[in-house]
């Protein structure tokens, strides 16, 4: 069960036309144009597990009003 954080991140992805897909009890995968962008986690270990996603998502053009 992905974290509250990650469920907002989701959301804000997907407003922002990015694609995030599923399957069964695997990590989110973050797609932009058909591209893996990233991998989300669904419980983030540590504040800088969750910084480095949003980096992450931020060098594909993610715009991220958060923490």
């Amino acid at each position: 069960m992905p974290s509250k954080e990650i469920k907002q991140l989701i959301k804000a992805l997907r407003r922002q036309g990015f694609g995030v897909r599923t399957q069964g009890c695997n990590h989110p995968k973050v797609y932009l144009d058909g591209r893996l962008v990233e991998t989300l986690p669904l419980t983030p270990s540590d504040y800088h597990a969750f910084a480095n996603t949003i980096a992450g998502l931020r060098r594909a053009g993610f715009v991220y009003k958060g923490r």
